[in-house]
């Protein structure tokens, strides 16, 4: 009998993204939005800024990004342990904003994305052969394009063509975010394997 479709970890993560995102249009965001004074009497906003979106063209960028990095997912076969790490890395995106203050408001998707895209690349740069290769020129892209951001300068920016102000310092929160627990998880990983294979022999 033939298997049914199974959607990996990794898949229903950006699924989960995509469709609070959707959600959210129809809520409120006073209460679901990025606001460091806010952060410690209302924490569920260390994942629910992810979903408020400021302009329909915010929503759609970020959710082609939820595609793309799904579609790398199944590309890559990322498993279980990816997954975790970019969800671990999911509030950790947010906390990384109480570093700046002066950002009184934050809401997208970016930030995360930017999270899974860095667990993406350490996961890929532990295989050998053409999917490191990959791997580092993702990395070198993301770098490339945090760098150009200049998220360390002020903390909202004008893009041109974008109809709202764009928060670069969240892609970097995001990005060292996902890189931190994709090692987390990896090295307790690679420490957990030989205990396994010892209790299997």
């Amino acid at each position: 009998m033939a298997s049914g479709f199974r959607l990996s970890a990794w898949a229903a993560l950006a699924a989960l993204l995509a469709l609070g995102a959707m959600l959210a249009q129809c809520l409120p965001t006073a209460g679901l939005d990025w606001q460091p004074v806010q952060a410690w009497a209302e924490p569920w906003r260390f994942w629910s800024a992810a979903f408020v979106h400021w302009s329909s063209q915010h929503l759609l960028a970020n959710l082609a990004g939820c595609a793309v990095l799904a579609l790398l997912g199944w590309a890559a076969r990322l498993p279980a342990r990816a997954a975790l790490a970019w969800a671990l890395a999911w509030p950790l995106t947010q906390a990384g904003l109480l570093l700046r203050p002066d950002l009184m408001h934050y809401g997208g998707l970016s930030g995360v994305l930017h999270a899974g895209v860095a667990v993406a690349v350490l996961e890929l740069l532990r295989r050998p052969g053409r999917e490191r290769l990959v791997a580092l020129a993702i990395a070198l892209g993301l770098i490339v394009k945090l760098s150009l951001e200049q998220p360390l300068g002020p903390a909202l920016r004008v893009l041109p063509g974008w109809d709202i102000l764009i928060a670069p310092v969240a892609h970097l929160s995001g990005a060292v975010s996902g890189a931190v627990m994709g090692a987390l998880i990896g090295a307790i990983g690679a420490l957990a394997s030989p205990r396994c294979s010892r209790w299997a022999a």
